[in-house]
């Protein structure tokens, strides 16, 4: 039984968390108004959630596209050719593991950060002190931090699907025995610029979702740094549950229904 309480308790609050996002992106969303006076705040926090995480892109996206390469070569061996090897990597690449990888590593470590920076000014009182001030925290705090995700997001994803792709490339060529152009034309085959929108469509929902996780764990931060340090985890945790459901949902809807 205690564990089914536990399972029961962990929905609880999950479903809690997107209620409290909601209500803050409502917040954020009726302060856009006010963007022109928080242009240098949004610019802030595109690069430090796009530039400051280009090494970990890096690393993560070629290492990604040399383990699609080997993967896909070692499934498809016995039953297509060699040719079809660079169609399989891109769709694989452009349609899941770019976006949903990027997202996985960002919202680990841009959620947690927007958390826990959040957090600490929520229990030193910062935030009470803005607002006796009359300065609207989530014009301020939430707006900057979640436009810069939602820009930021599908930039990383394309960085990181040619990075991806570059790695595949490489090693099909050194590793692989397929030549480059072999590689190339069979990436030109079957290519649908739909394939690339609805990556990128991906990327924003998941841009989005790890900013306002990170925001709304942050804001209700309590209890000195124990509280913000499970307010980090509550980000993390529920970004990327929340990435995993959404783009299960939003692969039904976009290649489903949309560009079926």
């Amino acid at each position: 039984m205690d564990l089914f309480a536990r399972i029961g308790q962990s929905a609880i609050n999950m479903f809690g968390i997107v209620g409290s996002a909601g209500i803050v992106f409502w917040r954020a969303l009726i302060s856009l108004h006010r963007l022109p006076r928080s242009m240098k705040l949004v610019v802030e926090q595109m690069q430090r959630i796009g530039v400051e995480s280009l090494p970990l892109v890096l690393v993560t996206s070629v290492f990604t596209g040399a383990v699609a390469s080997v993967q896909v070569s070692y499934q498809l061996n016995e039953y297509l050719p060699k040719a079809y090897l660079g169609t399989a990597i891109f769709k694989f690449v452009v349609i899941e593991l770019g976006p949903v990888l990027t997202a996985l590593v960002i919202g680990g470590r841009v959620g947690a950060s927007i958390a826990a920076e959040l957090g600490t000014m929520r229990v030193t009182e910062q935030i009470d002190a803005m607002e006796a001030m009359a300065i609207d925290p989530h014009r301020y705090l939430v707006m900057p931090r979640i436009l810069g995700a939602l820009i930021m997001l599908p930039v990383l994803t394309v960085i990181a699907d040619t990075l991806a792709i570059g790695g595949g490339f490489v090693v099909s060529n050194v590793a692989l025995d397929v030549s480059g152009k072999v590689f190339v034309d069979g990436m030109r085959t079957l290519f649908y610029a739909g394939d690339v929108l609805g990556g990128l469509i991906k990327a924003c929902v998941f841009g989005l979702i790890i900013a306002l996780m990170g925001c709304t764990a942050g804001l209700a931060a309590r209890g000195g740094a124990v509280g913000v340090g499970r307010a980090a985890t509550r980000a993390v945790v529920a970004s990327c549950v929340l990435i995993l459901i959404s783009d299960y949902v939003l692969t039904t809807l976009i290649y489903g229904i949309i560009f079926s």
